[in-house]
């Protein structure tokens, strides 16, 4: 169950360096207090050890999503939860989002895989539960094969 830091660090870094190139790259949603960050980007970024290390399918076929949520009432303190969720292409071809949460000191974090192919566009609708409320989170992201 535990992971390393690693993968998140990697995350975050593709979020910053690609920032300019994918105008999507890191976004966030605000729901009341809760901030979710969230970003959808090829497994590729991932560095071969690190997805290795950590049971991620690097391929230049397969999606990476990966959420975090922030409490603004508590200094925004990550916030645990449960999260499900599907991805659905243009076809209207759905695949279920399996997330594995991931703790690393006060860090929470959320990924979860998605198959793709080049230039799919891919509507995601995800539902985050915590122990206050749900809340859904929708967005739509272009996976491109490098």
């Amino acid at each position: 169950m535990f992971r390393s830091i690693t993968v998140f660090k990697a995350l975050l870094m593709s979020t910053l360096l690609f920032s300019s190139v994918f105008a999507n790259a890191g976004q966030f949603k605000q729901f009341a207090n809760l901030e979710v960050h969230y970003i959808a980007l090829p497994s590729t970024f991932i560095q071969p050890d690190v997805a290795q290390k950590n049971n991620i399918k690097r391929s230049k076929y397969n999606g990476l999503l990966n959420l975090a949520i922030l409490d603004n009432n508590q200094d925004k303190k990550a916030v645990t939860a449960i999260i499900t969720g599907t991805g659905r292409n243009l076809l209207g071809q759905t695949h279920q989002l399996k997330f594995t949460e991931i703790k690393e000191g006060k860090a929470i974090y959320y990924i979860a895989e998605y198959p793709f192919t080049n230039e799919e566009i891919v509507n995601f609708d995800i539902n985050i539960k915590t122990e206050k409320k749900s809340n859904t989170l929708k967005f739509q992201h272009k996976f491109y094969v490098d």
